[in-house]
């Protein structure tokens, strides 16, 4: 056993080398991310054992329930006061791998299905991570459109069961994309340009079974750019990748940023 354990992780470190080849032969880089990178800092994924389907009723996560029942924006709201799904979690090393590729001129943007705002945490430019699901730390209006911190509103409104938008009195929802919603357009379409144009994508963290966001990795490849694949459980799309790694994604993604570095330092 532990002899194939080794075999394991030598395969693994083969697979890693590689991909720091095509990253330092890519031009264009593009990081798919999903609920896989934010289980590492401790955030449950949603249908995981923990998460908010086991804690929740998911018909309270519909756009027509939240619209028509003054009951689940209740609910909705004593959920973001309580304010326990984020709260503590800070950007993990999957996270600050995928930054520092950013830093270092080797990643030109980010795809995410997350809504944790980690990826700004750890340091990657707001204006190059295409959030396709929303971002919890934001509200808007349904009314007329503002969009202002989840902070403030709970400030302003402590004492509020459902406050209301302080500019027109509209309805307030979190800037997360409900069931029943559309993506955000400008964001979906700006995501599906850089992943057409990419000449790399590197999936990490995601099972690629949420659609449409999973067609990301699918349009690169049909577009002619290397795929790769990190993600603990085998996706739909591991047929089509150029190299799939089973394992963590902070552990992968460290060490592919170390062999960048080195390949850089070693050009140098």
């Amino acid at each position: 056993m532990p002899q194939g354990g080794k075999m394991i992780e030598r395969a693994a470190e083969e697979k890693i080398a590689r991909v720091v080849d095509m990253i330092a032969q890519a031009k264009n880089i593009v990081v798919f991310t999903g609920a896989g990178v934010s289980t590492e800092s401790g955030i449950p994924d949603f249908r995981s054992p923990g998460g908010i389907w086991t804690r929740f009723d998911p018909e309270d996560f519909t756009i027509d329930r939240f619209l028509s029942s003054p009951e689940t924006r209740l609910k909705q709201w004593r959920f973001l006061l309580a304010g326990d799904l984020f709260k503590d979690a800070l950007p993990n090393a999957a996270h600050t791998a995928i930054a520092g590729l950013e830093a270092l001129g080797k990643l030109n943007c980010v795809i995410t299905q997350n809504i944790d705002n980690l990826h700004q945490k750890a340091g990657n430019n707001p204006s190059h991570v295409y959030e396709l699901h929303g971002n919890m730390k934001w509200i808007r209006c349904l009314d007329c459109g503002a969009r202002r911190p989840l902070e403030e509103i709970l400030l302003e409104n402590a004492s509020a069961s459902v406050p209301a938008c302080g500019h027109c009195g509209g309805i307030l929802k979190p800037d997360v994309i409900f069931f029943g919603e559309a993506l955000p357009e400008e964001t979906l379409a700006e995501a599906t340009r850089q992943a057409v144009c990419c000449d790399f994508l590197i999936v990490v963290g995601s099972s690629l079974v949420v659609y449409p966001a999973a067609y990301m990795p699918l349009y690169a490849k049909q577009a002619g750019a290397k795929l790769v694949i990190v993600n603990l459980t085998p996706t739909p799309a591991d047929q089509i990748a150029d190299i799939v790694i089973n394992a963590a994604a902070g552990e992968v993604m460290e060490q592919i940023l170390q062999g960048v570095k080195e390949r850089i330092s070693g050009c140098a």
